[in-house]
């Protein structure tokens, strides 16, 4: 059981605010179990309080504001990134100014101040929003997705038309030591061209090459970075504390595709509306009122169990839920990591459609062969695809999300029905026919000339 943790002693940090340019002072002060985090205008009357909630975001102009009745303040993602990325749960946080201090740019400065305070666990058990079905959200060529997990990892990729930039892919698995090292020294960025249009809409008021990564027209004007890939790992940085708005850390593989604050934003809030229940558990309402379906899900050492597909052919991450012989839903992440774009279309990395295929008839062989983490009683072979389409191309940061269908079942053949999506569209889909034959003990192996089609 992991108990909730809040600080030692209070510590401060004073700088300029990035986008407002006034000086400010934030101080970081403990908070009883169960009270989360909340913002303390100490330069207004009365000292108006700010919870920490994705219901108070009131602006999201390159950066995310919090507000209540008034009471603004401005860019509050770094330091709840530090705050999540340490794992704490409670705190008072007083500002003298409308916006917190930008620091470097990075999360590191509040880090660092809440490191000096000191992390002490309390006597409350740690409450989790935890995945249990796939959230979804989709905005033109953004997407945002979070998965089952047993951990919070959080995926990004970003693509630019610069060369200074291009495509980049980060993912990490979040816990205070990857983000101390990997994320937290991660530093904002813009573009030189968009300077006098942010400065002009009062924006940036504060900004420099001492607290941001500025790329000009050729090249990245700042001296050097911190990592090769710098601007996706700060992407990472501002999705973590964006989703700390919702009060609780999430248990989930969250993945990003050229997101930003706005759908960072709508993303969270899509999670509260759907999954978020009075335990801090993610579910789904499904068939009668307020009946919660389960479902079940095996991950990747259990599909290993039951499909005899291995690296690099192994394309299935993971099985959200199965009903043998019936129906199962099933994922396959795409990263530009993946063996074969080193070879297909390199310069333009784009899923070949029989890998596509071959997802959709690995999932598929789940409903034959049971799911239940034991040796296979059948094996499948293709006997035939009928009216295959594709409806649109998968690249690097997609996520397939493959439903299959049991539509006839004889002693020795099947036939399934399979749908790819992507983000709730289409992407492939395909009329499958299956051999079934008896598979070999674990012991013994299998002739070539025993399989009747061709192998999945």
């Amino acid at each position: 059981m992991q108990k909730q943790k809040t600080i030692a002693r209070e510590a401060s940090f004073s700088g300029i605010g990035l986008h407002t340019g006034n000086l400010t002072t934030i101080t970081f002060k403990a908070a009883p179990p169960n009270s989360g985090v909340t913002f303390c205008r100490v330069d207004l009357p009365n000292r108006p309080r700010v919870k920490a909630d994705i219901d108070h975001v009131v602006d999201v102009s390159r950066g995310t504001t919090i507000g209540l009745n008034g009471v603004k303040v401005h860019t509050v993602e770094h330091v709840l990134a530090a705050i999540a990325g340490m794992g704490i749960d409670n705190l008072d946080i007083e500002v003298d100014a409308n916006e917190t201090p930008v620091g470097d740019g990075s999360a590191l400065p509040f880090m660092q101040t809440l490191r000096r305070a000191g992390v002490v666990e309390q006597e409350a058990e740690r409450r989790f929003i935890k995945i249990e079905e796939p959230v979804y959200y989709k905005n033109d060529d953004v997407t945002l997705s979070v998965l089952p997990s047993d951990d919070l990892r959080m995926t990004m990729t970003i693509a630019y038309a610069h060369k200074a930039v291009g495509t980049q892919y980060a993912s990490y698995t979040i816990t205070p030591e990857v983000f101390e090292k990997e994320i937290a020294p991660a530093r904002t960025f813009c573009f030189l061209r968009e300077v006098k249009m942010l400065q002009e809409q009062g924006l940036i008021q504060g900004g420099s090459l001492e607290n941001a990564i500025v790329i000009g027209d050729e090249s990245i004007l700042n001296d050097e970075l911190r990592y090769p890939d710098e601007p996706v790992r700060h992407k990472i940085l501002d999705l973590l504390g964006d989703m700390y708005l919702l009060g609780r850390p999430v248990t989930g593989h969250v993945i990003g595709v050229k997101s930003g604050h706005a759908m960072h934003v709508n993303f969270s809030k899509q999670i509260k509306r759907r999954l978020l229940n009075g335990n801090g558990h993610a579910r789904v309402k499904r068939g009668r009122e307020n009946e919660v379906v389960r479902s079940a899900a095996l991950d990747v050492n259990a599909i290993m169990k039951v499909l005899p597909h291995r690296f690099p052919f192994l394309l299935v991450d993971r099985i959200l839920s199965f009903e043998p012989f019936k129906h199962v839903v099933g994922i396959k992440n795409v990263t530009v990591n993946e063996p074969f774009f080193q070879g297909h279309w390199p310069n333009l990395p784009v899923m070949p459609g029989v890998l596509i295929i071959e997802v959709m008839a690995q999932v598929s062989s789940v409903l034959i062969f049971g799911g239940n983490g034991s040796h296979p009683k059948k094996l499948a072979f293709f006997l035939g695809i009928d009216r295959a389409k594709f409806r649109r191309t998968v690249v690097p940061g997609d996520q397939l999300v493959v439903e299959s269908e049991m539509r006839q079942v004889r002693r020795n053949a099947c036939r399934v029905r399979a749908v790819a999506k992507i983000g709730g569209a289409v992407a492939a889909e395909a009329d499958m026919m299956f051999g079934l034959m008896d598979a070999p003990s674990e012991e013994e192996g299998l002739a070539a000339e025993q399989i009747p089609g061709c192998g999945i």
